[in-house]
């Protein structure tokens, strides 16, 4: 079917009280992956390409967007196609004409004045191409290049006045907010603010988005919905997954389609798990 708007699924969830599950995309096998578990949960789900992922790939956006972007197209699911993580304005600036509904412009690692202002100028650009804009706001942690951050850290954690002001000042379409999640976990022991959680459902008017979801225990997911998370974004355990199941298999294995069927058919499992977590909140 045809590649489905992040903002509609996104608002569709919210309108529902509901989450939608957004996986991060490296390799057309997560792609597939994803796809898959969505129809077999019959949930929609975003598929978001990263920065990090676009180095990756050569610093070629183009190729792993397209394939994605195919994926999600012969899918029976409603898959959305999103840029994550995105602090380079020439991968802005390339995504309308990849087929991608929405993107996530990464200012947080600038000063609040300088945040705001490139936001800003995102998201102009991004509502005049057609494209959904998240932000973020807060300091999640866990990035490539970033030193360990506690998230439970002083200073850390959004601030409900604050995001209120960013989102009215910015005009952004979603919220990425330091809860108390970080990315990259490998232990899924995250203990949400849910509290915080609510203050900032109820003071920002757009939909909040949980990032770091991986490290998060089902439960506290769970929760986290029922506080007012909307978009869950989830990478590391896919990728665990895949890992898993790769290294499993390779050492008397040289050909790469065994391997990769198998870490395909683990990421294809895990996501379904999240799916349905976030379905049944």
């Amino acid at each position: 079917m045809p590649l489905v708007p992040t903002g509609e699924l996104v608002t569709e969830a919210a309108a529902a009280g509901r989450a939608v599950a957004a996986f991060n995309v490296i390799t057309l096998e997560h792609a597939e992956a994803v796809a898959a578990a969505a129809e077999e949960a019959g949930l929609p789900a975003v598929l978001q390409i990263s920065q990090n992922a676009v180095a990756y790939h050569g610093h070629r956006l183009g190729p792993i967007a397209a394939a994605t972007g195919a994926v999600a197209r012969c899918s029976t699911a409603p898959l959305a196609l999103h840029l994550d993580h995105a602090d380079s304005w020439e991968l802005v600036e390339a995504a309308p004409a990849e087929g991608f509904g929405s993107v996530m412009y990464d200012a947080s690692r600038l000063n609040a004045e300088e945040n705001l202002r490139r936001t800003a100028e995102a998201v102009r650009f991004g509502h005049a191409h057609g494209l959904w804009v998240e932000a973020e706001l807060g300091r999640i942690g866990g990035k490539p290049g970033e030193p360990p951050l506690d998230a439970h850290a002083p200073g850390v954690r959004t601030d409900p006045a604050e995001a209120a002001a960013y989102v009215k000042e910015t005009g952004v379409d979603a919220l990425a907010v330091a809860v108390g999640s970080s990315h990259a976990m490998t232990e899924r022991t995250a203990a949400l603010d849910h509290t915080l959680i609510a203050a900032l459902r109820s003071a920002v008017p757009v939909p909040l988005v949980l990032h770091g979801s991986s490290g998060v225990p089902d439960e506290e997911l769970a929760h986290a919905v029922r506080s007012g998370m909307t978009k869950i974004n989830i990478g590391t355990a896919l990728n665990q997954a895949f890992t898993s199941a790769l290294t499993t298999h390779l050492t008397d294995h040289p050909d790469p389609r065994p391997y990769l069927s198998l870490a395909r058919a683990a990421v294809r499992g895990r996501a379904h798990h999240f799916l349905t977590v976030l379905s049944g909140v």
